[in-house]
């Protein structure tokens, strides 16, 4: 499945007219009511669920995933959203970038199970340029997400391409393999048309769980042990793959923007889609060609703290208001290396908490006028767990949320991370004070 990778619009983009699309509901059963409608520019993707009293606004991202389990499920219990998956591949494909759906009910109509129809319905409804630069996250370095059997491997590509591989101890699926290029033409053609599947002997253990209590084999290729349920044809030799191409896309989507990479998916799952999608959105909060946000000479301007007690050397990501993350190369020459287990070097956990700290400093004086005339001060710290060693050598990442800000106070939530592994984890309170 290949077409040559198409060329990214220079701007922003968003249907020409609106659409409406209804059915039953795949996971809730219930009857479902789409309208998809253009938005203004940096609006993003929204789901505006209409049958809920004051119409509760879900934006679609990643941040705000709340189930993955069968299905994507975005926002709180009360008025989440469900099975948005089928629905974003399509406009991720068609590379639509502002939108606003409106729900009668918690999901999209299921339709035949596949993204077809969603496609066929953005090209008669038209796509239309916007006057805003189109956002797209460009992987420049390679990297690699594990979640139980779930492995991926995303890679930089001159476009935006998915491969998959799957393996089932069922007769019809077996091993399986597609790769496609997501862009309009190849999706709509090799992909999108490819249906959910799943055994009927699922079904029980999934409806006592409130799941695929809309499954029927109108939208649905059901299995029985030792093939397809009668009355029903296969698409495609490897629709089943092609199905999981789908998922894929539909939750890298929430990533908010245009995606420039080649991800290569083994066994994947709606959790693991998801743990790459965070990844890739952690990119889009770093300068395109890879350089730090700020350097150490610039992290003086902001913090008071200087050698030995300055631990962070620069910034590597910083989302205004929401998140930040440093980075600390810790060296054998560090002066507390001397007196610290010196037979056997660690950094104190205190220095840790103090890196997240510091690091948590630079978010919050962001969100305060005048911040050269301000410091942070610490009130508290809580839930502070060490969960590994720091060795020389190591290269240690803090990664600070921002939980609440009000006034002058802030709740932060921060993990400290040596490639990957979780070394340290605290909440902190803070607030600014005058020097």
């Amino acid at each position: 499945m290949s077409d040559d990778p198409s060329v990214e619009a220079p701007g922003q983009q968003t249907i020409k007219a609106p659409f409406t699309l209804e059915g039953k509901g795949l996971h809730s059963g219930q009857q479902a009511f789409a309208e998809v409608r253009p938005a203004d520019a940096d609006t993003g993707i929204l789901f505006r669920r209409s049958d809920l009293r004051g119409e509760p606004v879900i934006k679609a991202d990643v941040e705000l995933v709340s189930g993955v389990e069968w299905e994507t499920v975005l926002g709180p219990d009360d008025s989440c959203v469900r099975t948005v998956e089928h629905l974003l591949a399509a406009l991720a494909a068609h590379r639509i970038d502002n939108a606003e759906i409106v729900l009668r009910g918690s999901e999209p109509p299921a339709r035949d199970g596949s993204s077809a129809d969603w496609c066929a319905a953005i090209e008669r409804a038209g796509i239309v340029e916007q006057d805003a630069a189109a956002a797209v996250v460009e992987v420049l370095e390679a990297f690699s997400v594990e979640d139980g059997a779930s492995r991926y491997s995303v890679s930089p590509y001159d476009g935006y391409r998915v491969s998959a591989g799957i393996e089932f101890d069922h007769p019809v699926i077996r091993r399986q393999f597609a790769s496609a290029e997501i862009d309009a033409g190849t999706f709509c053609r090799d992909v999108a048309p490819a249906r959910t599947f799943g055994l009927q002997s699922w079904a029980k253990a999934l409806h006592a769980r409130g799941l695929a209590l809309g499954a029927d084999f109108e939208n649905t290729i059901a299995l029985t042990d030792e093939g397809i349920a009668e009355g029903i044809d296969l698409r495609f030799p490897d629709e089943f793959v092609r199905h999981k191409i789908i998922d894929i896309v539909g939750d890298i989507a929430l990533v908010g923007c245009r995606i420039r990479a080649h991800v290569v998916a083994e066994r994947p799952s709606h959790r693991g889609n998801v743990m790459v999608a965070r990844r890739l959105r952690r990119l889009r909060f770093r300068p395109a060609d890879g350089t730090p946000v700020l350097e150490a000479e610039r992290i003086f301007d902001f913090l008071p703290h200087r050698y030995p007690f300055l631990m962070v050397d620069r910034i590597l990501e910083f989302e205004p208001g929401r998140r930040i993350v440093g980075l600390k190369n810790v060296t054998i020459n560090e002066p507390f290396f001397n007196g610290h287990f010196p037979s056997h070097p660690i950094m104190p956990g205190v220095l840790i908490v103090e890196g997240m700290a510091q690091t948590g400093g630079l978010l919050l004086m962001n969100e305060v006028p005048d911040a050269s005339t301000k410091v942070v001060y610490f009130m508290s710290m809580n839930d502070v767990k060490f969960r590994r060693p720091v060795h020389p050598g190591d290269q240690l990442q803090f990664e600070m949320e921002m939980l609440q800000y009000r006034g002058r106070v802030c709740r932060l939530r921060g993990v400290g991370t040596v490639k990957g592994q979780v070394v340290a984890e605290a909440t902190l309170m803070a607030q600014v004070v005058d020097r």
